[in-house]
């Protein structure tokens, strides 16, 4: 929910921002620059949430899921903001032609919304967490709900030697910028300084608006764009199957050493 709510945000602006009736009501001086053939501007207020639940979501899924999945679901975060996209892109287009569509469009994001804020509610604090704060009792019962089995002795063990070793880390700040840490620290930083910088936000949120900007019609223009999120789609897709075979690839190579040794 949390992947699709961010999805729906990054698909659903670019396209209430190029219905005239939202731009009339709340950017009359936009509409006038618009019909001008001037530059557009625009608002987004949510990325409030969106900021929010980037970061917090996968990190929960990090902390409680189990290993052997824990990073399919992250991959799977990512494959519902694609997914989220697409859908608000449809809806944009089947909301084009109403007088109040931005309104269906924006409203219709309170539904994931709800989903994931309900869904919260009966989310448990990470077993991490509750041992970083002392409570190692309810942290080894979060364990065994989580992992549906009386028998998580050597996980357990695992993530109270890991908490006591960070724990006893000075200054972890300092310490990132150290020469064996440098591989980490530069993947870290570059991989997505240049997802930013290579322009696809602005693609994937205001694509309607620069199909407009070169010509196209409205529905032309949202049309474009949801082929566009169909393509990003596909490709996620394809990415996350190659993702997939290289790690199985090589836990068997893994396997197979460790064989031979």
């Amino acid at each position: 929910m949390g992947g699709l709510l961010f999805g729906y945000d990054l698909g659903i602006t670019g396209g209430v921002t190029s219905m005239e009736p939202l731009l009339i009501k709340f950017f009359p001086s936009v509409y006038k620059q618009m019909k001008d053939e001037s530059n557009h501007e625009s608002c987004l207020l949510l990325g409030f949430g969106v900021g929010y639940y980037n970061q917090s979501v996968p990190v929960y899924l990090s902390e409680m899921a189990p290993t052997t999945i824990r990073g399919a679901l992250n991959i799977g975060f990512q494959m519902m903001i694609t997914i989220g996209i697409l859908i608000a892109n449809l809806i944009n287009y089947g909301t084009s032609k109403l007088e109040y569509g931005w309104r269906v469009s924006l409203g219709i994001g309170a539904v994931p919304v709800i989903m994931l804020c309900a869904g919260s509610l009966f989310l448990g604090d990470p077993p991490n967490s509750l041992l970083e704060r002392g409570k190692e009792e309810e942290a080894k019962k979060m364990l065994q709900r989580i992992r549906g089995t009386e028998n998580v002795e050597e996980e357990f063990q695992e993530l109270i030697i890991a908490t006591k070793a960070a724990k006893d880390v000075d200054h972890p700040w300092k310490n990132i910028t150290q020469p064996k840490y440098r591989p980490q620290l530069t993947f870290c930083s570059l991989i997505p300084f240049f997802q930013q910088f290579t322009g696809i936000n602005v693609i994937m949120f205001y694509a309607p608006v620069l199909f407009k900007t070169l010509g196209f019609g409205n529905d032309t223009s949202l049309m474009s764009s949801v082929i566009t999120r169909g393509v990003n789609v596909v490709a996620t897709f394809v990415s996350v199957r190659i993702a997939q075979r290289n790690v199985c690839e090589n836990g068997q190579k893994q396997r197979g050493g460790e064989l031979v040794s």
